[in-house]
């Protein structure tokens, strides 16, 4: 097991079908103590999934564009399990008018919100963490992106644009985490059936290409994305920080 010993936070658990909750499975079954967030009215369905973890916990973590939010969650996961080994960002939300209609209609307000809560919040994350001295040497941390940061992807619009601010972020704490031997990296995870691809136009036709195109023919499955995360966690991969890491089958390295 991978992960023995290792304490870490997955953020951003929905329910079953979340890529989050297939980082958590993953991280527990390598060895890890997990430590989950979600929104409070997801609470009762992240309590009811963690009981197939056991020993796993979770804590609400409010809107992350609040940093009292952030504080207090942090605070409490530090007073209840000290340091962590690894944070997971897979948080991110935009508008819903603003992912079905063209992208040159974006409002500055639905703009500022899909940057704030899907990029910025993890620099203000790993920020507080840092400064509560919860990461443990060699920390890791890891956010979850999309190819609809690179490439122009129907319906994905501004979430595309805060992905790539999130990615190019990644890059930047890379530098200033490396300083104290912390790192971070990203996972561009394939489309995956969750509650927030159902915000995207015409999703099921985007699962239909990947699976013609990409190099394995297939979709990726949060159980892959997972273990994905998993070794990013570990220290197999201590070497490895201010990457975009592509779980996609292949489908990213294909052209026309």
């Amino acid at each position: 097991m991978i992960l023995k010993e290792k304490k870490v936070v997955i953020m951003g658990v929905r329910n079953k079908w979340s890529i989050a909750w297939g980082a958590a499975k993953s991280a527990y079954e390598q060895g890890a103590e997990v430590i989950c967030t979600c929104a409070e009215e997801n609470l009762e369905k992240v309590k009811t999934l963690l009981q197939d973890l056991p020993g796993s916990s979770v804590y609400v973590l409010g809107d992350v564009a609040v940093d009292e939010n952030i504080e207090k969650c942090l605070e409490e996961i530090k007073k209840q399990h000290g340091k962590v080994d690894g944070i997971l960002h897979a948080i991110a939300h935009a508008y819903s008018e603003d992912l079905r209609n063209d992208f040159i209609l974006t409002s500055r307000e639905g703009y500022s919100h899909a940057q704030d809560v899907s990029s910025y919040s993890l620099l203000a994350i790993i920020r507080m963490a840092k400064e509560k001295e919860m990461l443990k040497e060699g920390a890791s941390i890891v956010a979850y992106t999309y190819y609809g940061s690179e490439k122009v992807v129907e319906g994905y619009n501004v979430m595309g644009v805060a992905k790539a601010a999130l990615e190019t972020s990644i890059k930047y704490l890379a530098k200033d985490l490396g300083k104290e031997g912390y790192r971070i990296n990203g996972i561009s995870a394939g489309p995956i059936k969750t509650l927030s691809a159902k915000g995207i136009k015409d999703f099921g036709s985007v699962l239909d290409v990947v699976e013609k195109k990409a190099p394995l023919h297939q979709n990726v499955t949060t159980e892959q994305v997972g273990n994905a995360t998993s070794f990013l966690f570990s220290n197999m991969s201590s070497a490895i920080t201010g990457e975009i890491i592509h779980v996609d089958n292949g489908f990213s390295i294909m052209g026309v």
